[in-house]
């Protein structure tokens, strides 16, 4: 199998020099994501908002790869304030509560202030009939 990658079309990727994804065989590796609307390049406030849109840029990623939410196998979660992190159980429920994928959430200073929340994931395709 070739090596394929994935843009979202955020500049930073062409700034820094990765890509939102990369699927190698049946991998899919998907980038530390935040809350940006890649589109806009703007920003919500809050925890709970980024999260949500730090979701639907994941999913939009894996969909562009042909996989799906519940192909994720493994999820990392990166926060500035650990405290914060509880506000976020519901959304992530919402998408993973069913997939249940092997989980890490870190502590950790995000490149931007306004980030509250950085997103991984490693995903691995599904055979198709």
């Amino acid at each position: 199998m070739t090596r394929r990658l994935i843009s979202s079309g955020s500049t930073f990727e062409a700034d820094i020099g990765y890509s939102r994804a990369v699927v190698d065989g049946e991998w899919v590796f998907v980038s530390g994501t935040t809350g940006f609307d890649y589109s806009t390049m703007t920003i919500p406030e809050g925890i709970v908002a980024q999260a949500e849109q730090c979701l639907k840029n994941i999913d939009s990623a894996l969909a562009q790869a042909g996989a799906s939410m519940a192909d994720v196998v493994r999820v990392t979660y990166v926060v500035p304030k650990a405290d914060e992190f509880p506000e976020t159980w519901p959304v992530l429920k919402k998408y993973f509560g069913d997939v249940r994928p092997a989980a890490m959430m870190i502590s950790a200073g995000l490149a931007d202030p306004r980030m509250r929340i950085e997103i991984e994931v490693t995903a691995r395709l599904s055979p198709r009939a």
